[in-house]
This record gives structure tokens, C-alpha cells and sequence, in this order.
């Protein structure tokens, strides 16, 4: 029998386990701007976007000063938060360069233009935001075409002044 998922149906939130939870919190809040929600004890922490609940949970129950996963090993590949507009991806892109934070790479996808790093804790994170849907590349027979291309992050940094 086949399914097709809700198109409304959406990712609420991913919950990361973390070594050490005041050093992620330095990351996602105090550089990546989401706003503290609630502690759970000493060992958990919700994040958000605009005061939802949480879009991002971090937590030690099983990971407290652990060392990172593997790389090559199954898991998380990385996490994408999506910014409403590229002036948006631009003033975190511009904040992360003048705290020296490395970027591990820049794409443009054709659908998107996103920046790569790691938190913390080397769970991968991506930094985008989506193009209109009318820009996406898409061939003669209408299918998406994804790509990745360097992305112009002199242009990008251009909208962050």
C-alpha cells in the first residue's frame, strides 16, 4: 500500500547529545543567536528560534565529556537550519568570520546557498536559506536539478553591511 507523508508535515526539532552543555551552549546561543527556552536539570537544554518551545534540544544523559562520534560511522550527517532570508544567512556568515569560527565549506545548490561548520562537539551543522522556488533549476523535462557550486560569499557578504 503506498503513502505519501502530509505535505504540512514538518521537522519539529533534533536533539544532540552533547560533552559538555555550557560549551554548546556557547555555540547555538551565544554565536548562533537561538534563545535559551528552559533547562532541564544541569544536563539538558531547549533552544529556539522566536520562542518556540524548541526547535533544538541539547543534552549529556548519555555523552557527558564523551569524545566526538566518528566521522565514519552511522549518525547524523549534519544539521540544516534554514534562514527566512539571504541578508539573514549573511549577518550570521558575517558574525562567524569575525569570531574567527571556521567554516568547513560554502556551496550553492541551485535550491539553496549554504555555509557548512561544526559545532562543538563535531556534529556537522549547515547554514542556508532556500531560493524562491520560481529561481530553482529545473530541466526540459521539469525535473529539480540540484547542484553544488561555489558559493559567492563575497556577494552573500555584500547584504551583511
Amino acid at each position: 500500500m503506498s503513502y505519501t507523508i502530509p505535505a504540512g508535515t514538518r521537522i519539529g526539532h533534533v536533539h544532540l547529545k552533547v560533552a559538555d552543555l555550557e560549551r554548546s551552549l556557547k555555540f547555538y546561543r551565544d554565536l548562533l543567536g537561538f534563545e535559551l527556552q528552559q533547562y532541564y536539570g544541569d544536563s539538558a537544554a531547549f533552544i529556539s528560534a522566536g520562542g518556540y518551545h524548541h526547535h533544538i534540544g541539547l543534552n549529556t544523559w548519555y555523552s557527558k565529556n564523551a569524545p566526538p562520534a566518528p566521522a565514519r560511522a552511522a549518525g547524523l550527517f549534519h544539521t540544516a537550519i534554514a534562514y527566512p532570508e539571504r541578508k539573514d544567512l549573511a549577518i550570521i556568515v558575517k558574525r562567524l568570520i569575525e569570531a574567527e569560527y571556521p567554516i568547513t565549506g560554502a556551496s550553492d545548490h541551485g535550491v539553496s546557498e549554504a555555509i557548512y561548520l561544526d559545532d562543538p562537539d563535531q556534529n556537522g551543522v549547515e547554514l542556508y536559506w532556500d531560493k524562491p522556488k520560481d529561481k530553482w533549476p529545473i530541466d526540459s523535462k521539469g525535473n529539480l536539478q540540484m547542484v553544488t557550486e561555489v558559493l559567492d560569499l563575497e556577494d552573500l557578504l555584500k547584504l551583511a553591511r
